[in-house]
């Protein structure tokens, strides 16, 4: 922890004591005052740098904890999280028109999604603070997360989601022991009961927009994918591409692909592709018209993305024009037919908000924003058995037959 030198307002600048308690700036309130957490890097190069990590045996987002802000190791979760697989799928570069594709699966982390990298790290911060129990607000994935490492560290958990989730999620949250609050309304209502709640029952924060912890677990993804490609004897693909909803994970992609750069594993940011669908795109809107954020209705069956008014704008924008990428907006049609075509041409089965990423770089190569000839890793972010029913509609019915041998003949004839 003495490796974290400040927080940072991304919005006034003003710098905060890294042990203080306040997860976003006073002065700024937590819809604009959103902090960074900043580190040491004159140290953390020489614990941290292209020949340390070529020693390290440690195959977990634990292997980055240089740049992770935790005090006592003894506090990470027994959980495996991180270092998930990364696969070349030369038959989905084949269908989506690009050069080479590189696919990162992040439904094999323990609770089927990307989300578990923040939530080992906020569990993490809440057992730091000595916090009787932890919360948050989340569309599914976050909340299912939460409630895993909760249970791991015996933490008690309340959560807020849409009574719309998906119910394999709520099923989690309910197995893992978390108090669950069905909210019905929105996610950005759930969002906003739940900043309440925290405020007035002393809860510890999980909320990733307003907890500047979490964008640094978020980040590993990066972290992980460079040291991936470069062990494959590969360049960094010219594109990543990651589905976008409040604006937190887009934002943790770009930071860790800076910081490789920064630390020499790599000598630039690959351009980023932030992928929303079109019922819901406040990013795509205000980065297409240059504008600021105008809050809008989520109507997406890609619930994991349906935020109307994402939280942490700021740095979902910056990952986009800091690495002079672009955002683009999908169908929930193309949506689904992505969910087909990852699992037939890259066998990886991934949820609607979790393959919105290769719909988008289909749609990029199709409008010119991608070459070709450029190459491509897209982060598969939650697995497809997180939502069942979208699955089913994208697959389509089974053949039903009476148990005889004729019946099979008749339809293989």
């Amino acid at each position: 922890m003495d490796l974290v030198k400040s927080l940072q307002c991304v919005h006034c600048g003003k710098e905060y004591d890294p042990s203080v308690d306040a997860l976003y700036c006073p002065s700024c309130g937590y819809n604009d005052g959103i902090l960074n957490v900043v580190y040491d890097y004159d140290r953390i190069s020489k614990l941290f740098n292209p020949v340390s990590q070529k020693e390290c045996r440690v195959y977990s987002m634990w292997r980055y904890l240089p740049l992770l802000p935790v005090q006592d190791a003894a506090t990470i979760p027994h959980l495996q999280v991180g270092w998930t697989p990364l696969y070349q799928a030369p038959l989905l570069a084949a269908e989506l028109g690009v050069k080479t594709c590189y696919v990162k699966d992040e439904g094999r982390n323990p609770t089927a999604s990307f989300k578990d990298r923040a939530s080992s790290l906020g569990v993490i911060k809440a057992l730091e603070k000595k916090a009787a129990r932890i919360t948050c607000a989340s569309t599914g994935n976050a909340a299912s997360s939460l409630a895993g490492f909760a249970a791991a560290a015996q933490l008690p958990a309340t959560i807020f989601v849409p009574k719309t989730a998906p119910e394999a999620k709520i099923a989690q949250l309910l197995i893992y022991g978390a108090q669950v609050f069905a909210v019905d309304g929105t996610y950005d209502q759930a969002w906003e009961l739940c900043m309440e709640a925290s405020a007035e029952f002393g809860w510890y924060n999980r909320n990733c927009a307003v907890n500047p912890n979490l964008i640094e677990g978020k980040k590993t993804v990066s972290l992980e994918l460079v040291e991936q490609i470069l062990a494959l004897g590969k360049d960094m693909p010219d594109w990543i591409a990651v589905s976008v909803g409040d604006g937190c994970t887009v934002g943790g992609v770009y930071k860790g692909l800076w910081e490789m750069v920064h630390l020499g594993f790599i000598t630039k940011v690959p351009k980023i592709l932030g992928v929303q669908a079109e019922g819901c795109q406040p990013f795509v809107t205000a980065w297409k018209n240059n504008a600021p954020l105008t809050p809008c209705e989520a109507r997406t069956l890609a619930d994991s993305i349906a935020v109307g008014h994402p939280r942490n704008f700021t740095k979902g924008l910056q990952a986009i024009t800091q690495s002079a990428g672009a955002y683009i907006a999908v169908t929930d049609e193309e949506i689904l037919a992505a969910m087909k075509l990852l699992a037939r041409k890259a066998a990886v089965f991934g949820e609607p908000a979790g393959v919105a990423a290769a719909a988008g770089v289909q749609r990029a190569v199709h409008s010119g924003i991608i070459d070709k000839q450029e190459s491509v890793a897209i982060l598969v972010t939650g697995n497809g058995l997180k939502d069942i029913k979208s699955a089913v509609k994208a697959a389509g019915a089974p053949v039903v037959i009476p148990p005889s041998l004729n019946a099979v003949k008749a339809i293989v004839q």
